[in-house]
């Protein structure tokens, strides 16, 4: 059984038939991902479903898997939950695939964010890694002006369309806002832009599944227009007509199509740029796109961001330069606590087509910096007549 305090999410057994499969699923998903995904699952499981505890609270690792527990006890117990924390049951945790996608209806436990959510559709964009070793295939060359030019490989990875549960929105810190997707409003108005809050775009690897007998287990305004619950299913919510037709509709400014990463001194930066659409202003065309940013911090060491610096081509010729404090109003820590931090931001081209890249100035504990390579990304507007995402049926 998955319980919940806040956003802090771990897994209690009471049947007695579970306790083995509870131990299997831990040991397979800390056996399978990395280092920094590891100490993510163990933050997520830290409550141990297979643990005995000794008397006084003190965990004995568990004879199968051999990771220790150390607070379940505390936390199932009233008269030591912390003031204003109240612990609830969210569902059973399921075995995360490794192979192939999850299905619409999937609900889930983001896995840097801690939020529940219930997944709409999947895409396949384009990774293109700057840390991984390039090949002569599938590989992007890297725009005018930038460091270090060279040939980037791009792996299809799957993404997923997902509402988030608002009622962790405001437990979210780790985010400068709850994310939203945002449109240009109808060209009658040139100037608005408008957004659906709670709408994000979670990596496979992020997606920590669940299942519950609930029937409306995610509270969001467009759960109930967009699927609806059927018991004979797996999982047992299915897409109404209005998902189809909504995700049809908007198919153009929902793509997620490229994701770039790089890291620079084990600090991460992961940029998924979204085109908004073309609006006419004082007698020329201006296109708007979006950009999602995370910032993950893959050490011990606690850093922040305090400075950014973007350089911005548009493919009219020009050239802007960008420097400000921190991003969005923040100027985040990265620690082992925190890892992760994200958050979205608009641009603005009298082009069709054009370049971003830049830096994060970040501070150590001693006062010290370094800079942060954000990945080079494209601006691109030639989203007519695109087919629906690949690999995806209803």
């Amino acid at each position: 059984m998955l319980w919940r305090r806040g956003l802090s999410h771990t897994i209690a057994v009471r049947e007695p038939g579970a306790k083995m499969a509870a131990c299997v699923f831990r040991r397979g998903l800390l056996s399978s991902v990395g280092k920094y995904s590891r100490k993510r699952a163990l933050g997520v499981l830290r409550a141990a479903p297979c643990c005995r505890h000794e008397a006084g609270g003190h965990a004995l690792p568990c004879s199968s898997c051999g990771v220790a527990g150390g607070v379940q006890g505390r936390l199932l117990s009233s008269r030591n939950r912390p003031e204003g924390k109240i612990l609830e049951t969210v569902g059973v945790f399921e075995a995360p695939r490794q192979h192939g996608k999850y299905e619409t209806g999937q609900l889930f436990l983001h896995g840097v964010f801690g939020y529940r959510g219930i997944i709409l559709f999947p895409w396949h964009a384009r990774l293109y890694d700057r840390d991984i070793t390039p090949s002569t295939t599938e590989s992007r060359s890297e725009p005018p002006g930038t460091r270090g030019s060279k040939e980037v490989k791009g792996k299809t990875h799957t993404y997923y369309q997902v509402l988030i549960d608002t009622r962790d929105c405001p437990h979210i810190s780790q985010r400068s806002q709850t994310e939203a997707v945002t449109f240009l409003a109808n060209h009658d108005d040139s100037r608005a832009l408008y957004a659906i809050p709670g709408l994000d775009y979670v990596s496979h690897e992020d997606v920590l599944p669940y299942s519950s007998t609930d029937q409306v287990p995610i509270q969001h305004e467009l759960f109930e227009r967009f699927l609806a619950f059927s018991p004979s299913k797996v999982p047992p919510f299915v897409p109404r007509d209005t998902l189809r037709a909504w995700q049809e509709k908007n198919h153009p400014w929902l793509e997620l199509s490229d994701v770039h990463r790089e890291t620079t001194e084990n600090i991460r930066v992961t940029v998924i740029p979204f085109y908004m659409g073309m609006r006419e202003a004082q007698n020329s065309h201006v296109y708007w796109w979006r950009y999602c940013i995370r910032l993950e911090n893959m050490g011990n060491e606690v850093v922040q961001l305090r400075e950014r610096h973007w350089r911005i081509f548009s493919l009219s010729g020009t050239l802007e330069t960008v420097r400000g404090r921190g991003v969005v109003g923040r100027e985040p820590v990265l620690s082992k606590e925190q890892p992760a931090f994200q958050y979205s931001s608009h641009v603005s081209l009298q082009a069709p087509s054009g370049h971003m890249w830049g830096t994060f100035r970040i501070e150590r504990t001693d006062g010290s910096h370094f800079d942060v390579r954000i990945p080079p990304f494209s601006l691109e507007s030639n989203k007519d007549d695109k087919a629906p995402p690949a690999g995806y049926s209803w």
